[in-house]
């Protein structure tokens, strides 16, 4: 199977939010794109793709566990091999969001990749655990938000705008 792409979708996902935004992405992005489950990423999977969107959710204020890991595992690495790449964030979170996404940034930068989207939160007010743990279901604007910034992104890379 060839690995390259020119957009590398990685999520991860434990009650389907994540997944639906990163899918949805997936489909507005097309065959521009790549979208891998965090677990299945590795180094030469990000070294091949030309740019990256980041879809994870925020556990207890961070990034998942999932989303961190590939990261530990990818971040030496990767190292001096994709400075200058465009990426953008999607993370799902039952309140605030900020502070998985300032990680995932603060990762970013070391790899000295270039934001080239704001960074989009999509806030599932879970705030008990029932309502943590269930399956989320994403409202529809915020997945069609999801598709645009797929697509943004692919529409960029073949530009040449990135």
């Amino acid at each position: 199977m060839d690995d390259t792409s020119p957009l590398l979708i990685v999520w991860h996902s434990r009650t389907g939010g994540s997944e639906a935004l990163a899918r949805a992405a997936a489909d507005g992005a097309g065959s521009a794109a790549r979208s891998v489950r965090a677990e299945g990423v590795s180094p030469d999977l990000l070294i091949a793709a030309a740019g990256y969107l980041f879809v994870g959710p925020e556990n207890l204020a961070a990034l998942s566990g999932a989303m961190k890991e590939m990261f530990d595992l990818c971040y030496y690495p990767c190292l001096g091999k994709l400075e200058g790449r465009p990426y953008a964030t999607i993370i799902c979170a039952g309140s605030d969001g900020e502070n998985a996404q300032r990680q995932l940034d603060r990762i970013a930068t070391g790899w000295r990749l270039r934001r080239v989207a704001e960074g989009v939160i999509v806030n599932t007010a879970a705030q008990t655990p029932e309502a943590i743990l269930a399956p989320k279901t994403i409202p529809a604007d915020r997945l069609a938000e999801a598709r645009d910034l797929g697509a943004a992104l692919a529409e960029g890379l073949a530009a040449g705008i990135f």
